[in-house]
């Protein structure tokens, strides 16, 4: 397999974690890129030219970091990231963290083209809720005591959408308004697939 990614997606980090938790590593073959440039190889495996991109061992290209999530969820024997007997828990987690990583991104990259004027704009103030009250829900449903030594996928989506809450937008200060949700992040980020691909 090959997987098309850069070292400050979000969307990607949340694939090699998958990688990493479903022991998937050596068998996929990492393929560095800069979706902003029109990569060349990017966009003839994903048009659309965004990471990350999966081209599976048929050339099948999967595109969407929960999408390739779940497929990698299903060709490895491991400990299942999306087990059935608690499917409609991971998917909520999964979701929340989805769409906390997708306001931190859209934020990130409106103020890379447009200043942080944007942020008064009406979508930008309305981003701006949207990061407040999924950070105070993830805090209200998260504690550190639930955590089981597998971890699942909404787990890893929530932890990694705070993790680029905290590196893109520390003006946030998650941390330090939610001590409970800091705790619960802090223990899940120390495992190692976290490490592997912490932001840089």
């Amino acid at each position: 397999m090959q997987l098309f990614l850069n070292a400050t997606s979000p969307y990607v980090r949340l694939a090699r974690i998958i990688l990493l938790e479903k022991d998937l590593v050596d068998d996929v073959t990492l393929r560095w890129c800069d979706p902003w440039a029109d990569d060349k190889a990017l966009l003839e495996v994903n048009p659309a030219g965004r990471i990350p991109a999966l081209v599976t061992d048929e050339g099948t290209t999967l595109s969407e970091s929960m999408l390739i999530a779940v497929y990698l969820d299903s060709v490895s024997a491991s400990s299942p990231m999306i087990p059935q007997a608690r499917l409609a828990n991971v998917l909520h987690l999964a979701g929340l963290g989805q769409n906390l990583m997708d306001v931190a991104f859209t934020t990130v990259i409106a103020r890379k083209h447009y200043g942080a004027e944007i942020d008064h704009s009406e979508l930008g103030r309305r981003r701006q809720r949207a990061m407040q009250r999924i950070v105070e829900q993830l805090d209200s449903e998260l504690y550190e005591s639930q955590l089981a030594s597998s971890i699942t996928l909404g787990e890893i989506a929530c932890a990694v959408a705070l993790d680029y809450l905290a590196f893109r937008l520390p003006e946030v200060r998650w941390k330090e308004a939610y001590p409970q949700l800091k705790a619960w992040h802090a223990a899940v980020i120390a495992r190692d697939s976290f490490q592997q691909t912490a932001f840089v």
